[in-house]
């Protein structure tokens, strides 16, 4: 029996005898999330518009920066994109995979999704076949 001026052990405590606000929060760290975005991005590319033209080069994989405030991410998706092909269709269904997948991977708000081109590949510019470019 514990008097007045005894110390609790914290270790006796239950996890019902604490409030809300003093048990621990988890936290996600922004590359957690930015491994997420690429996974997404990867995932969009793959099965969305344009997916028929994707670069063959294995180092064109999606580059992403995240910064997380809260419950609440911005995303910069960085891409190398096959040309010809639908550009504006491609990052569209990037920024909807990578906020459809932060939402039910990690319960975070992404007000921001931000696609980038970096470079576009093309058989004919790349070298890989001759003839006439269109």
């Amino acid at each position: 029996m514990t008097g007045a001026g005894d110390a609790v052990d914290p270790r006796e405590t239950a996890a019902g005898d604490v409030p809300a606000g003093g048990r621990g929060v988890t936290t996600i760290a922004d590359r957690v999330v930015a491994k997420i975005a690429v996974q997404a991005a990867r995932e969009a590319l793959r099965s969305g518009p344009g997916a028929d033209v994707l670069p063959r080069d294995p180092g064109a994989r999606p580059r992403a920066r995240v910064s997380v405030h809260d419950r609440s991410a911005r995303v910069r998706v960085l891409l190398e994109l096959g040309y010809p092909s639908d550009i504006g269709a491609q990052c569209a269904a990037v920024r909807r995979q990578v906020a459809l997948r932060v939402r039910e991977l990690v319960d975070m708000e992404v007000p921001e999704v931000a696609v980038g081109v970096e470079r576009l590949h093309s058989e004919q510019l790349d070298g890989h076949v001759v003839g006439r470019a269109r």
